[in-house]
């Protein structure tokens, strides 16, 4: 197939693997980020994986916790990564049908930054996208997709068409994805759905990357508090 490409090579991408074990513990849900992984990184797009139970993270929704009682916070310098990057996946295991403690843990500090604001005015997260990877051995992958990707898009990221993808085996106790004998690795249908997630990340954020982002225009709070309707009925001009 005859391609004809943009350059990606000047993007970032971060994945959070929200699995529950600690590294260097083998993470199915890691195998699942390295095949969206290798597609980026083919495409010279730098590629980091952080797994955010390796470091202290405590609950709550404001910036930084040692500022509310903990005496310990590496939620900022995990945010820095967050920020320096043009596509976000956050990827998670299924328990209990739904996603883990530590992904709950990430958007919970990811919204506590959702209220600042970037260089335009906007929402700190406007001009980035996102999407997300499931893995386990239970159902819940839609479930798990419909709260990871409208808690994603309501903090302010982008999300592109079929920005989700995931693995599950038999439900109930069984094989999970790098298992020997899951087929997990030779699924047609986590394959395809995972490469189609991938790439739509990587052309979106092209796009808003070319385009300087969203528009500042009807989205910026500190005009609205000023005055300005954007031609809202209620309070326009």
């Amino acid at each position: 197939m005859t391609r004809d490409l943009p350059d990606f090579s000047d993007l970032r991408a971060l994945f959070l693997n929200c699995t529950l074990k600690r590294s260097p513990r083998t993470s199915h849900t890691r195998g699942l980020i390295d095949r969206s992984r290798h597609i980026m990184e083919r495409q010279g797009v730098s590629v980091e994986v952080v797994r955010p139970v390796d470091y202290t993270i405590p609950p709550g929704v404001q910036p930084d916790m040692t500022e509310h009682g903990w005496e310990v916070d590496d939620w900022p310098a995990l945010q820095t990564k967050v920020l320096d990057a043009d596509i976000l996946v956050v990827a998670t295991p299924i328990w209990l049908g739904d996603k883990s403690s530590v992904c709950t843990a990430v958007i919970e500090r990811l919204y506590g930054w959702s209220g600042e604001l970037n260089e335009k005015g906007q929402y700190l997260y406007y001009g980035r996208v996102a999407g997300c990877l499931v893995s386990g051995n239970e159902d819940g992958i839609k479930h798990c997709g419909m709260n990871l990707l409208y808690s994603l898009q309501h903090l302010g990221y982008l999300i592109p068409p079929q920005a989700d993808a995931g693995w599950i085996g038999e439900v109930g106790p069984g094989p999970s994805y790098l298992d020997p004998d899951s087929g997990g690795p030779e699924n047609d249908f986590t394959n395809r759905n995972t490469t189609f997630m991938t790439w739509n990340l990587l052309h979106l954020a092209r796009m808003l990357r070319d385009r300087g982002g969203v528009p500042a225009h009807g989205n910026r709070p500190d005009a609205w508090e000023d005055g300005e309707r954007f031609d809202h009925p209620v309070g326009s001009a």
